[in-house]
């Protein structure tokens, strides 16, 4: 590759990045711990920069430093079902990540519950918000020992650093939500 190609490769997909995650070049530059003339030089293409500042804005953004310098074409990815990692928590509960690689400041997860299953919710830092919507079925959601019933189609959204928990509803048919968080950041 050209060093004109991987110039602008890294310039379109740092700007792409950035602006996806709502960032201005001055937050990244913190982040990533680097200037901000460093940010505003790799953007026009003009930057010629270290591994290690790669390393620092590839952390930063979350992503791989292949995907700062990919060709449009090469960030493409695509999995198949086997390739998406399933987790189980609590009791009949299998969590699946909507979307299979980090997201900054966020976890994004497919729930399904069978019918009985619990699964606590896990405390986090305050200012940080959940948002649950019911597809099917019916889900208990308990916050701070408020219950709360939602059936398909319905959304709670909550503060995640509140004590909670995901039940089934129905002790018969499966439940399916989905669960969005948006993590407060620590010292903010």
């Amino acid at each position: 590759m050209e060093d004109h190609h991987a110039a602008a490769h890294l310039a379109r997909n740092l700007v792409n990045l950035r602006r996806t995650r709502g960032l201005t070049q001055d937050m990244l530059a913190r982040d990533a711990g680097v200037p901000r003339s460093t940010i505003a030089n790799l953007e026009s293409g003009e930057g010629n920069p270290s591994l290690a500042v790669l390393v620092k804005v590839a952390l930063a953004l979350a992503v791989p430093i292949d995907e700062l310098l990919a060709s449009p074409r090469a960030m493409v990815r695509h999995w198949g079902a086997d390739e998406v990692e399933l987790r189980t928590k609590g009791r009949d509960v299998t969590l699946r990540p909507l979307v299979p690689e980090p997201v900054p400041d966020s976890l994004m997860d497919l729930m399904d519950l069978a019918p009985g299953a619990i699964m606590g919710g896990t405390p986090h830092l305050p200012g940080t918000r959940e948002f649950f919507t019911c597809l099917a079925g019916k889900v208990r959601i308990t916050v701070a020992g408020d219950a709360f019933e939602l059936a398909a189609g319905e959304v709670l959204a909550f503060p995640g650093n509140l004590p909670h928990s995901y039940q089934n509803a129905d002790g018969v048919a499966p439940a399916r939500g989905v669960s969005i968080v948006i993590l407060a950041k620590a010292g903010v």
